[in-house]
């Protein structure tokens, strides 16, 4: 079978697994969809093999199972797989976002755009429509007030009057169409930085609404929100994790073993996902901070510009209300990422209600009330100052933290959790402890939860990554959470953008050494016909010339 039939086969699988969701009252995504066809293709234990071409009859089991699976309410497996599919659908990085917002814009504002670099206006009457075209367009483009608001039009009107009099819509009709566009954006800059400056002098700023404080009040409260959301996902993650540790070999158990650790993946992936979130606030915050300052400074430097002078050169004060509007729009960016993070956040939280129903405080607390419940802080300091002997390995290379450069940079495998656990106690997720040591293999590092975890994977590194693989085939939700993209290709994970840069990151590893230069590394070798002063090549010149012509008069 061709790539093309194949596409059309896995095509026509997805839809016919859509329609069936949907005629019995479930709507579903196609990404979804294909994740789960994905999903269950690699499971061994349903029995189907990707080298092998699907019969019919594979095709209708394979239908059965995504449905089956799409459908079963009380997954935990399928709850973390939908909130990874969300998060990839609706996550891109802070720059990304930002490009997107700013196509979205310029895209809406094309038609006014257009209509005023296309106008042939020629009567009085025309030319008035068009200059009050412009207002409209410079309201939208700096979204300072509404077009509609008499008094907001009126301000603009004004602003825009003492840069851009009726009397040069004649030379802006003259100019070609992208020299128009060009105009059209430095004209709203200016305006933007008039508005800004008559506002801060109290003479204006009608619309205009205070986004420095809105952000100052917005970030700590977004901050707090998700700090609290993080929080609760991770006392359900301790609490889960101690009772597994606790009824891992018990042959009977109260609760659902399988059930249980599947909960906890969920909830991981919960507390992954947030702390990418939280992350892109925390840049926000430095970034308002660093802006503040800025904003702050121009502001002055175009008081002390203006102040006192009945006249100022276009060339000294325009720049710098064109600066003022550049740093606006950065606050305006920062409004609406702050936004998007919010309802992220938000969103996110669905994924998580399964826990209530089927793991409920009424029921697990009773079931940890004996046991210890540890944080991963505190599992990460019951290792502190426990060491690997990198000369316990000959074949192996580690990195410490005293020793190596960018160590805190380093994209560590499996998200941070011990990779002997994962392998060797059927996925059970714990902290590493960097401290320990980090092991490269195959360039690709790795942290272990304990001393004795870090020397049994380095004895056979491959074999432990090998289980890990197998197990994810089986918990299809683990190749996102454990980043396994280098094992599963076909299924990218939303951090792999993330850190593709850190990827290229090398641990540079830092020793007491010393040498010693030889003064002389190469043999003597003085070129006698050699000169650096021009004037003697210049007097050897003439020298020569004067040889020449004697021998000629000869």
């Amino acid at each position: 079978m061709s790539h093309t039939q194949a596409e059309s086969v896995i095509k026509n699988i997805i839809r016919e697994i859509g329609q069936e969701c949907a005629a019995k009252g479930q709507a579903v995504a196609e990404t979804l969809v294909a994740f789960v066809v994905k999903a269950v293709v690699l499971d061994p234990r349903n029995g189907f093999n990707v080298d092998r071409t699907l019969t019919k009859d594979d095709v209708q089991t394979l239908i059965k199972l995504c449905v089956d699976r799409l459908l079963d309410t009380k997954s935990f497996s399928l709850e973390t797989i939908k909130m990874q599919v969300y998060f990839d659908m609706n996550y891109t990085t802070r720059d990304e976002f930002l490009d997107e917002h700013h196509r979205v814009l310029e895209s809406r504002l094309a038609p006014v755009s257009r209509e005023i670099t296309d106008s042939r206006a020629r009567s009085a009457e025309e030319l008035e429509s068009l200059y009050r075209k412009i207002v409209s367009y410079v309201l939208l483009r700096s979204g300072l007030g509404s077009p509609t608001d008499i008094k907001v039009v009126r301000e603009a009107t004004a602003a825009l009057q003492s840069v851009f009099p009726h009397t040069e819509l004649g030379t802006f009709l003259s100019l070609v169409k992208k020299d128009k566009e060009r105009q059209l954006r430095e004209l709203t800059m200016m305006v933007t930085g008039i508005r800004l400056f008559n506002k801060d002098c109290g003479k204006g700023g009608e619309g205009i609404d205070d986004l420095p404080t809105i952000l100052k009040e917005a970030i700590p409260a977004t901050t707090k929100h998700i700090d609290s959301e993080l929080q609760s996902s991770q006392d359900i993650i301790y609490k889960y994790t101690a009772l597994i540790e606790d009824m891992d070999g018990k042959q009977q158990n109260l609760i659902n073993l399988t059930q249980l650790k599947e909960a906890l993946f969920n909830a991981r992936q919960h507390e992954v996902l947030l702390n990418i979130i939280l992350s892109n606030v925390i840049t926000s915050a430095q970034h308002l901070e660093m802006m503040d300052k800025q904003y702050g400074a121009q502001m002055e430097q175009l008081k002390a510009t203006v102040q006192s002078k009945t006249a100022i050169p276009t060339a000294q004060v325009y720049p710098l209300f064109i600066s003022l509007s550049k740093l606006w729009n950065s606050f305006q960016d920062e409004i609406v990422s702050l936004s998007v993070l919010s309802n992220m956040t938000a969103n996110l939280q669905p994924f998580l209600g399964l826990h209530e129903e089927l793991f409920p405080a009424h029921v697990i607390q009773p079931l940890v009330s004996d046991i210890t419940v540890k944080s991963d802080e505190e599992r990460i300091k019951e290792s502190t100052g426990i060491r690997v002997n990198p000369l316990d390995f000959r074949t192996q290379e580690w990195y410490f933290p005293e020793t190596t450069a960018n160590y805190d940079r380093l994209p560590i495998q499996y998200h941070g959790f011990c990779g002997f656990i994962i392998a060797t106690r059927d996925a059970l997720l714990l902290p590493g402890n960097p401290g320990i040591g980090i092991l490269k293999h195959r360039e690709r590092y790795y942290i272990f939860s304990s001393k004795e975890a870090a020397y049994m994977f380095a004895q056979d590194p491959d074999h432990y990554i090998t289980l890990i693989g197998e197990k994810a085939k089986q918990c299809a939700e683990l190749i996102q959470l454990l980043e396994l993209h280098q094992q599963f290709s076909s299924i990218t994970p939303y951090s792999q953008a993330q850190t593709a840069g850190n990827l290229l990151m090398k641990p540079i590893t830092k020793c007491n050494s010393s040498t010693q230069t030889d003064t002389h590394i190469l043999e003597t070798n003085i070129v006698k016909s050699y000169e650096w002063n021009e004037w003697e090549l210049r007097r050897k010149a003439i020298k020569l010339v004067s040889i020449s012509e004697n021998v000629i008069v000869k």
